[in-house]
């Protein structure tokens, strides 16, 4: 696609663009197009269609930037297409303020005023700010120049805080929001960010020209009593339907916060969830010198493990001695919650242990003291069901102390690296002396088989049977000649297989589950091992998880109210409709499957934190991914309920009081049973409610990121269908990838980063919406570049020059019937296009649109006013193609859309406009242009190299409107062979000459066969088409209408179009290739 590459020199042309959307933006305001309630019923417009959709309300910790944007323009393109295709629309807009991250940012804005305060009196912290103030003078010129060099740099100069405390400082980081400093400290109070971001919000996306109904917009949490109710209702909805319990779970928790730590609460590691693991007991049989304390202590190291039922094979035990610089590492020995237990684990261990009612006190760690990993080489351990009594401590260079506990049980018959770990010892004397391994620890333990594994070598034969090995980690490491522990590439392709084949196709060959498949014997072998106390339940995150208050999670076993996600019943009630909804792409189907499949039990209760508290419960409070689910439904009225501020302070038109809004009303609403028999609402009031509700429902298209399947939108269909009908479950779902700025990630620190605000003051705000559009539309990452968007700018307004220009000269320009032939040919460019547009917003490919409706549009358009030459435009076709395309690309750029539409003598808004219609398609009319395009081609390509050889000025083109004799013999023969159904092969062509109906061409052999070669090439694009005998229109009557052009084209001078029948010069005859139909024949001159 062409891009106009030159950035604009002035800001001139933005302005103008800015202009036009401060008085479209005006008309809006006056005229309000986005404002529409649900109609009476039986009149016109309970006849329309309607469009309802909504988008993930923003978290109000900040102001909007293009991530934001980037997503919620697939929204506001889909409004603009179907208010063009006639329904009813409708876009409301929240902002979400549930949750922890305004907390734990108001508490850290606290922490940081009050170390400011603190630091007032210390000399070296007061010097040090000195000395940042006039770093941050250097830098704020440093940032202006920067600014200069390369304007889409996010700039900001560190303050005096950030001086002192460095990244991750929360004044600094309001600050470089633009937040006065005087009014920064009000921030320590999350209520105040309720009421300061949202409104900003709101004037950025009008600024942006978003088709949103204003009306409809709150904020969550208790602050607002009317959406406080809504959500009350939600969970007593869930927990009358048993969808919501009680009880002990594994969450992902913060312990700065002392509460469970939620996606949206989370800094980093969003999606990730607790990992189960059993911990296994292997007792210390003799203390060595450095526990020398913990005489009297039943002492056990703990090895976390994922496969229980291997415990059989243990050989040894695998310790860290030192990490890879040869540091020290250190275990420590902690008190247990068992009396006079002791336990060695690493310290990420121990923390989660704490949290996991595996120590004396939950939340604290109970440490004795530390000892270091290769002062505990060769312990001798009792383990249970291993044959080995006891078993030793073995150093292992791989162990990781950030997953497990530190501590790793070796079972070389189904592990790889415990085999080839074990081999290496047993081969390298040198190895066991480094670490003080004495033989007797070693050489004597021999593979334990435990579990038997049907075998095939990946280079295996196909039909190969497998063959029967229970030692499957030697038979892989013999297979990938896995040589010793360096050989990392190719130990993890043997895990890999042996680990797979032993899950899904082991079965045990030891132990009381003998003969039972291993997946089946897995939890009865871990229910044995808990049982008699061998081992103990553990978790920890999968990954490292970090809290916005700025510590690392761990995973905690605490009571909570949970949502019963995954239940069997309502899992399948989810699916079935999840089949009949349109996802617009199967990938997005397949992470809904794969959500569908893991997805459990939910912790959906806080201690604290902003937000609703769970009715029953008060001493909880609803987190922000649970109470954002089917608050689609309180858009549909809440403009009856609250008014004027966001937080419901004002009742709206319904003049209905909070608590008024008891369970039975919002039944009535929502549900459709009897009128509530006690509420003080009039019936009238509540039937208005009701009719916005089941007029607007169900939501027909919910638009967000991929990132929100896993557990927003998923959760969004669990609601629904826990709480609605059939019917009112959602019908559509378009999700799309993050968004890149100039081809790399988005980020603050980077200082690639641009607000909305930014964006909206930089390009104006249809060049900015314009290259969102080109942006991208799949779940794959999409780029906002500034190029493009600069491009943008010199695109719309250069057409705005255009469109001047053609009215201003519309007057003497040609009218009446359409009978150039360029005239039909762009008439039918524009019907074409017209129809590839709108099958591309159907499926929501923004990018394609553009690239229809406006790339190739335009250069439809060009193509027309130069190939029209001297005849001139005509009236009321140019004037068709500006009013169409500014209907179609409206969607993408209204305010623009706006001013053309009033320029042209629309006295309604833009808004009220519908899609074009598309007359006749004719597709022999593409087929002229196809030939023509490709005639032109190869023609510029001949005179080209004809000029190598000297001047060229004159032309004559021959052509011919019939074959000869035997290219007509030919085309009947292929065209026999096609209606025939037979193939085109190998053997056809050798045996083509040969054919009857070819026999008496035989002297025209040596052009027969690269004629049939070079139809045959033409039916492979065109179909049976390239066998026709005839050209289904007038070759000469194209060249003639565009003889001007064409001699531009080439730069002739002159050039004759003549019939090849007509060409009696003997020699030119014996020269030329024969003009055929379709296909003329050239001279130069």
């Amino acid at each position: 696609m062409a891009e106009a590459s030159a950035e604009p020199k002035s800001h001139a042309r933005r302005d103008t663009l800015i202009g036009l959307q401060k008085k479209a933006q005006q008309r809006w305001e006056a005229e309000k197009p986005f404002e529409l309630d649900a109609p009476l019923p039986g009149t016109p417009e309970a006849e329309q269609p309607k469009h309802f959709v909504t988008f993930p309300y923003p978290y109000m910790n900040g102001t909007l930037h293009l991530g934001h944007t980037f997503s919620l323009t697939k929204t506001e393109f889909s409004m603009g297409y179907e208010r063009l295709k006639g329904k009813r629309t409708l876009w409301p807009f929240g902002f979400h303020c549930t949750g922890m991250p305004i907390q734990a940012a108001a508490d850290n804005l606290r922490r940081d005023i009050i170390s400011m305060y603190n630091s007032v009196y210390d000399e070296e912290a007061v010097a040090a700010a000195e000395e940042a103030e006039a770093a941050k003078a250097e830098a704020a010129k440093e940032a202006a120049a920067d600014a200069v060099a390369d304007p889409t740099k996010f700039k900001g100069a560190k303050t005096k805080v950030a001086a002192k405390k460095g990244k991750g400082n929360q004044w600094q980081t309001l600050e470089a929001m633009g937040i006065p400093r005087d009014i920064i400290p009000r921030f320590v109070d999350p209520v105040y960010w309720l009421q300061y971001f949202p409104p900003i919000a709101k004037d950025d996306l009008i600024a942006m020209g978003v088709k949103v109904d204003w009306r409809r917009s709150f904020i969550t949490t208790s602050v607002n009593p009317y959406y406080d109710s809504f959500i009350s209702w939600q969970f007593e909805k869930l927990r009358k339907k048993e969808k919501v319990s009680f009880g002990k779970r594994y969450s992902v928790f913060s312990p700065c916060d002392g509460q469970i730590c939620a996606d949206h609460d989370r800094a980093s590691g969003e999606g990730v969830g607790p990992q189960e693991y059993t911990l296994i007991k292997m007792r210390v049989m003799e203390l060595p010198p450095c526990m020398e304390q913990l005489k009297g202590s039943d002492v056990f190291l703990l090895a976390a493990t994922l496969r229980p039922e291997t415990m059989y094979g243990q050989t040894n035990c695998w310790m860290l001695p030192h990490d890879k610089e040869g540091n020290d590492v250190w275990y420590g020995c902690y008190r247990t919650h068992v009396e006079g237990e002791v336990v060695v684990v690493g310290e990420r261990a121990a923390q989660n242990m704490a949290f996991q009612e595996l120590s004396p006190k939950f939340g604290e760690v109970d440490l004795i003291c530390k000892v270091k990993g290769r002062d505990l080489m060769g312990l001798p351990l009792d383990a249970p069901f291993t044959s080995y009594k006891p078993i030793y401590t073995l150093p292992m260079l791989t162990i990781s102390m950030k997953k497990g506990t530190g501590v790793v049980t070796s079972v070389p018959s189904d592990a790889p690296d415990d085999y080839i770990a074990l081999q290496d010892l047993k081969k390298k004397p040198a190895l066991r002396e480094k670490y003080g391994i004495k033989d007797e620890w070693v050489i004597p333990f021999e593979i334990i088989p435990i579990i038997e594994i049907p075998y095939t070598p990946d280079n295996a034969a196909p039909g190969t049977d497998p063959t029967v090995t229970d030692v499957a980690a030697v038979v892989a490491c013999e297979e990938y000649k896995v040589a010793s522990q360096n050989d990392k590439d190719k130990l993890a392709l043997a895990k890999a297989k042996t680990y797979k084949l032993g899950f899904y196709e082991g079965k045990m060959c030891i132990g009381d589950f003998k003969g039972m498949s291993v997946q089946d014997a897995k939890n009865s072998v871990k229910d044995q091992l808990l049982a008699s106390g061998g081992a103990y339940k553990y978790a920890e995150p999968e990954k490292e998880v970090m809290s916005r208050s700025g510590n690392e999670c761990v995973v905690a076993l605490t009571d909570q109210w949970y949502i019963k996600y995954g239940e069997d019943q309502w899992k399948a009630q989810v699916e079935a409709h999840m089949k009949r909804m349109n996802l617009y792409n199967e990938d997005v189907r397949t992470r809904f499957e794969v959500a569908l499949g893991w997805l459990g039990e939910w912790g959906c209760s806080r201690s604290f934190g902003l937000g609703t508290l769970l009715p029953w419960d008060k001493q909880f409070v609803i987190e922000s991914l649970s109470d954002s689910t089917v608050y689609m439904a309180y858009y549909t009225f809440c403009h009856l309920l609250q008014t004027g501020p966001f937080d419901g302070s004002v009742p709206g038109e319904a003049n209905i009081l909070a608590p008024e809004l008891t369970e039975e009303v919002w039944d009535y609403v929502m549900l459709n049973p009897p009128p509530p028999a006690h509420s003080k609402i009039p019936i009238e009031t509540l039937n208005k409610l009701k009719r916005e509700f089941h007029y607007w429902y169900p939501v027909d298209l919910r638009v967000s990121g991929k990132d929100l399947i896993q557990n927003h939108l998923t959760f969004f269909l669990y609601n629904h269908a826990a709480i609605f009908p059939e019917e009112y479950m959602p019908q559509a779902i378009r999700t799309n990838g993050h968004v890149l700025l100039n081809g790399e990630k988005m980020s603050k620190s980077t200082g690639n980063f641009k607000t909305l605000k930014q964006a909206l003051e930089e390009y104006s705000a249809d060049a900015m919406r314009f290259a969102l559009a080109l942006a991208g539309d799949s779940n794959e990452d999409a780029n906002f570049e500034h190029t493009v968007a600069n491009a943008a700018i010199l695109k719309l307004t250069n057409e705005l020059q255009f469109i001047k220009t053609t009215l201003e000269a519309q007057g003497g320009m040609r009218t009446g019937p359409l009978e150039l032939f360029v005239d039909r040919v762009f008439e039918n460019e524009i019907n074409r296009y017209i129809k590839s547009s709108e099958a591309c917003y159907e499926l929501m490919n923004y990018r394609e649109v553009v690239v229809e409706a406006w790339d190739k549009l335009q250069n439809a358009r060009d193509k027309y006013r130069a190939m029209v030459g001297p005849h001139g435009m005509h009236r009321d076709l140019i004037l068709s193609f500006i009013r169409k395309q500014t209907l179609i690309m409206s969607p993408f750029i209204p305010h623009y859309a706006e001013h053309v539409w009033e320029v042209l003598g629309h006295k309604e808004s833009v808004m009220a406009a519908r899609w074009p219609e598309a007359g006749h398609i004719d597709p022999i009319l593409i087929r002229q242009v196809t030939y023509f395009d490709k005639v032109l081609s190869d023609a510029r390509s001949k005179v080209e190299k004809a000029r190598v050889k000297g001047a060229v000025a004159k032309a004559t083109w021959y052509i011919a409107d019939s074959f000869l004799d035997w290219q007509q013999a030919t085309l009947g023969v292929l065209q026999g062979v096609h209606d025939r159904g037979e193939s085109f092969g190998k053997d056809f062509k050798k045996g083509l000459l040969s054919n009857p109906a070819l026999v008496p061409y035989k002297s025209h052999s040596k052009m027969l066969m690269p004629f049939a070669a070079y139809v045959l090439d033409d039916y492979a694009v065109r179909g049976p088409e390239a066998f026709e005998l005839k050209m289904p229109f007038d070759e000469g009557g194209i060249w003639a209408d565009s003889l001007e052009y064409v001699k531009k084209e080439l730069g002739l001078e002159h050039l004759e179009i003549s019939a090849w029948s007509d060409l009696k010069d003997e020699a030119l005859l014996k020269k030329l290739q024969p003009a055929t139909p379709g296909k003329p024949t050239m001279t130069w001159v």
